[in-house]
């Protein structure tokens, strides 16, 4: 690949972004079930069977669901034909399944008791139910998106090796966790016959001054309206809390995954839960069709961010995965779709998304999380995958590349002054990158090889 691309500068950052995550995020692996030790703290025999692998976010000894997912991404080409990188993934999958059956509305987790690794407290003070173990879970935000790159994670897996070998008793007992979830949270606030005040399973708050970091209304959140066929989710891929519960992207994204999940659940005769999975997936596809499209006075008909199906909606987009920019990627709609196209329109224009930040040094989307002046190169690179305008790709690669003096991706920069960024590296940001130029080394060669060039796939 490196010999193939004319800029040299790509070249190198494809070379530093393309391992990233082997190089420093892969914290516990094993190819087979750890067995117990005397020295170590025992757990429940029938969990952690199997390969394992314990995929940190980077500077943060933790795992996300969402963040491993699509750390391991540019990987799954690869399952197939190497023993190695199909391990790893099959190992991913089982430890998220255990992750998902023993707290399934929590985010992100700490090492598996079979790795040794001592476990870090963050001490935030969260008031959260479901109550959780602190041993095990690193921080509990419940983001629907998350249960969605677990699904993901097998999904990927399935379509590039063709194995089912993930679907044991632990992962279908970990989708029957997840299914209950849906149930849980596609409940109204209020009670759709009696009008009754019915609360929620979730709950979250913490002793913090940052707004985007808890939930109102003691820690229900805004209140959502029942039968949508949407499922609510109290914080964005961001870590940010939700300002209406139904987030539209990750609802994209959840509903394209459980029929995908279905497909591989027929093929191999589980037909009651294939059944259910696929039905959770029309159900949701069809409130996002219903609620999430709304009629912009400039852009016509766009898909909203987040709504709560009493009419209210949020117009803008997060940089962070999944988001309303890359909605192709998740393979919920086409990039020609007209509704889409719309609303690319408007949340790729400062006047449409508040959130896409502008300055002498960098363009892009952005979001609460890192305040007003920062944008994620991550947004720039999806900006570049949903496009067909070569003028249009290479300017994005030309920012992110110009953005990137250190020969990895950052997590933000300073839109006018892009020597002031978030984290030196960012293990999803990179392997993001890599994705990038996978994805146009296949469906643009020349704009990376140079003209005549042929298609490459690793």
């Amino acid at each position: 690949m490196n010999e193939k691309l004319v800029d040299k500068d790509l070249a190198r950052l494809f070379e530093n972004a393309f391992p990233n995550t082997l190089d420093t995020t892969v914290r516990w692996h094993v190819d087979e079930t750890a067995k117990h030790k005397s020295s170590k703290k025992s757990w429940n025999a029938a969990a952690w069977k199997g390969p394992q692998s314990f995929i940190v976010t980077g500077d943060i000894n933790a795992e996300w669901l969402r963040d491993s997912t699509n750390q391991l991404a540019q990987y799954q080409l690869l399952a197939k034909k190497d023993k190695e990188i199909h391990q790893l993934i099959l190992g991913a999958i089982n430890t998220q399944a255990e992750y998902v059956i023993g707290s399934p509305y929590c985010n992100a987790f700490q090492p598996p008791p079979p790795s040794g690794l001592n476990p870090t407290f963050q001490g935030d003070g969260d008031n959260v139910h479901p109550v959780y173990e602190q041993s095990f879970v690193f921080e509990c935000k419940y983001e629907l998106d998350s249960l969605a790159h677990f699904l993901s994670l097998s999904n990927q897996f399935y379509n590039h090796t063709g194995s089912t070998e993930f679907l044991n008793g632990r992962w279908l007992l970990a989708l029957d966790t997840l299914l209950g979830v849906l149930t849980e949270q596609s409940k109204g606030t209020f009670n759709e016959k009696s009008g009754a005040y019915q609360g929620n399973e979730y709950t979250f708050q913490r002793q913090t001054s940052i707004g985007t970091e808890t939930l109102g209304l003691s820690g229900v959140g805004n209140p959502l309206a029942s039968g949508t066929g949407l499922v609510r989710s109290a914080f964005r891929p961001s870590d940010d809390a939700t300002i209406l519960g139904f987030f539209i992207p990750a609802n994209a994204m959840i509903s394209v995954e459980l029929k995908r999940t279905a497909q591989i659940l027929l093929k191999t005769n589980k037909k009651n839960i294939a059944k259910s999975a696929y039905k959770w997936g029309e159900t949701i596809e069809k409130g996002v069709w219903e609620h999430g499209v709304v009629t912009h006075k400039k852009y016509g008909e766009v898909f909203a961010f987040e709504v709560d199906g009493y009419g209210s909606h949020i117009l803008m987009d997060d940089a962070n995965l999944p988001s309303l920019l890359a909605l192709p990627l998740l393979g919920f709609t086409d990039t020609n779709n007209k509704i889409y196209q719309n609303t690319r329109r408007m949340i790729l224009d400062k006047s449409g998304n508040p959130y896409y930040l502008t300055g002498d040094d960098f363009n892009g989307i952005g979001g609460p999380h890192v305040g007003l002046r920062s944008a994620w190169p991550m947004s720039v690179l999806v900006q570049a995958m949903t496009s067909d305008d070569d003028q249009e790709i290479m300017k994005c690669l030309g920012a992110v590349k110009n953005v990137s003096r250190n020969g990895l991706i950052h997590e933000s920069v300073n839109v006018d002054y892009a020597r002031t960024y978030t984290r030196s590296w960012f293990a999803w940001a990179n392997s993001v990158f890599a994705q990038t130029i996978l994805d146009l080394a296949h469906r643009k060669p020349h704009l990376l090889f140079g003209e005549g060039a042929e298609a490459y796939t690793l």
